[in-house]
């Protein structure tokens, strides 16, 4: 299995930015999919942005031209920089590591708060 540490979560006034971070216990491959997803109270999980190595990045619809996925695979990281944050985009954000290969994966980090005053 894999564990994964998320960071970088915090309070920040509308407008701010935050980094998030999500380290993972072993080597990522090009072909695995990381992504982050969000809860918010009351709400389901829902998917914010995830990447596989050479593709196009996914992003919700919420999200897009704010947020942007990235990853290095040497540090078997995965970051989510969120700009221009909105009080709607305060959730508990999780990261997210999928392996569709034999054995596969899927596995979650802890979560990490990320809230947006106004």
């Amino acid at each position: 299995q894999v564990q994964l540490v998320e960071s970088g979560g915090g309070l920040v006034q509308a407008g701010g930015s935050l980094n998030l971070s999500c380290a993972a216990s072993r080597s990522i491959f090009s072909r695995d999919v990381m992504g982050w997803y969000r809860q918010a109270p009351g709400k389901q999980r829902e998917l914010v942005a995830s990447m596989v190595t050479g593709g196009r990045p996914y992003y919700a619809d919420s999200v897009k031209g704010r947020f942007t996925i990235s990853r290095d695979n040497a540090k078997s990281t995965v970051y989510l920089q969120m700009n221009s944050l909105k009080p709607e985009d305060t959730a508990v954000y999780y990261c997210n590591f999928r392996r569709e290969s034999f054995p596969s994966i899927n596995a979650w980090g802890q979560g990490t708060q990320v809230t947006v005053s106004s």
